[in-house]
């Protein structure tokens, strides 16, 4: 088996690396068909342990993986202990891989043009709106315009149905976002989880943003969605420094 990547097609410099994984290439059995990474979901152990074995040939160091609670507490992959609870990562250290799980959250991948930090983020809605990706890059320490955003596969607008508590709480945080939803029958709203992480990281002066052009819920060849099939695997967005 050989897992299946998508690399993303940022600016990044050279001492950058970066993967995101898609369902493809591990030997996981149904629902969790193939490359199921998360240990948490109810597949066979030994089927997970082995997929990350396969990832793990492709990096330079076992990933450091969180115990992810929706939350924004972002730690330092360095010295962090697997399965911590947070829900972001980041690290000086060359060697360290900073990683997140998803199946419809949008993970982003961030660093600085020098290439001297690189972090992750799992930013579902709640942790969007709690603040995990401020977190994220004030642990960065750095001016945001000299930093890069990279937005992974997660749940695109036309799939994702939320109720009005949820565009309540990005828009009184900022009134702008109101433009990241449209209104739905019965009081609900879509969604749009891209618009409303590019209007976070614009007011922190990351400009450079690409990615958001996937739907996880709409590509069930490539893409596991938690909101599309309930029981299912995990994805994983991994960066590090060579």
């Amino acid at each position: 088996m050989k897992p299946e990547f998508i690399i993303p097609d940022w600016p990044a410099p050279s001492n950058v690396q970066a993967i995101q994984t898609t369902r493809s290439g591990g030997v996981s059995i149904a629902p969790y068909a193939s490359l199921n990474l998360g240990d948490h979901v109810g597949d066979a152990p030994a089927a997970v342990a082995e997929n990350r074995r396969l990832l793990r040939t492709h990096l330079p160091d076992e990933p450091v993986w969180l115990k992810q609670v929706h939350g924004t507490h972002c730690l330092d992959a360095a010295t962090a202990v697997a399965g911590t609870e947070a829900d972001a990562a980041f690290t000086r250290q060359p060697g360290v891989v900073c990683a997140v799980l998803t199946a419809d959250c949008l993970p982003v991948l961030l660093c600085d043009d020098a290439g001297t930090v690189v972090a992750a983020a799992h930013a579902g809605w709640r942790g969007l709106a709690a603040g995990v990706i401020e977190t994220t890059v004030a642990a960065m320490n750095l001016p945001g315009a000299q930093l890069m955003a990279w937005l992974g596969p997660a749940i695109g607008a036309e799939n994702f149905e939320v109720g009005g508590e949820v565009r309540e709480a990005f828009v009184t945080h900022n009134r702008a976002a109101a433009a990241a939803f449209a209104a739905r029958p019965h009081g609900k709203w879509r969604c749009d989880l891209y618009a409303l992480a590019r209007f976070r990281l614009e007011a922190m002066g990351i400009s450079r943003i690409t990615g958001a052009d996937f739907c996880t819920a709409g590509d069930a060849d490539r893409f596991f969605s938690y909101r599309r099939d309930g029981t299912t695997g995990r994805m994983a967005s991994l960066i590090w420094r060579q």
